[in-house]
């Protein structure tokens, strides 16, 4: 798969966005398509909610992840191994369907004289995952960030999860979970260094995952 086409920036600017009461009208033009009345009681209050819910929901359009991973520190005594944060959890939304996509996310890289600190790499997955996402898209632009602004020598990410648009529609297959993996630099080159990845995250007994 070509990596290239994934953009690690947001796609719409500010000054085309709609405004809070053009959302509030297309929430309630929602409810009258599912065949309800967004004006009676119980459904009075909703078309605010589900707008206060897509400011959480999708907040990630709204932060540079460049910005995230600024603050590096370089007096680590020398470390250059692996460093690994395992079941970062997440909560996203499938673009195609804006059903919720939940799973978690495993990321390592091997510094090169910086690293950055480990809430970093949790923030970092938290804001790409409250955007749109297809999640072979959201792995390529976690690793591909983190390649961008620290420099390491590889990057390894590993991504598991659940896909509410394939569960409580379509095919209705619960219980199923896509895994994407992206591996750069040495993670990609050096078959050891990314058996020891993959072991440290609890894939070694997999069969091995393609690059996205």
């Amino acid at each position: 798969m070509n990596a290239q086409r994934f953009s690690t920036a947001p796609h719409v600017s500010a000054a085309r966005k709609p405004t809070r009461e053009e959302a509030l009208e297309a929430v309630r033009t929602l409810i009258r398509w599912a065949g309800d009345d967004p004006d009676r009681e119980g459904l009075a209050a909703t078309p605010d909610r589900v707008v206060r819910s897509y400011d959480e929901f999708f907040a990630g359009y709204a932060k540079d992840p460049r910005e995230i991973l600024a603050t590096t520190f370089s007096e680590v005594e020398g470390y250059d191994d692996m460093i690994v944060m395992n079941d970062i959890r997440f909560e996203s939304h499938c673009e195609h369907h804006l059903a919720p996509i939940i799973g978690k996310a495993h990321v390592g890289y091997l510094p090169d004289r910086r690293v950055v600190g480990i809430s970093k790499l949790a923030r970092l997955v938290d804001m790409y995952a409250r955007r749109l996402q297809i999640q072979e898209k959201m792995t390529v632009q976690i690793a591909d960030t983190l390649q961008e602004v620290l420099q390491p020598r590889g990057v390894a990410v590993v991504v598991e999860a659940a896909h509410q648009c394939m569960t409580t529609r379509g095919v209705h297959k619960p219980g199923t979970a896509l895994v994407t993996s992206r591996m750069l630099g040495v993670f990609r080159d050096d078959p050891t260094t990314r058996r020891e990845f993959l072991a440290i995250v609890g894939r070694s007994g997999h069969t091995p995952l393609p690059n996205t």
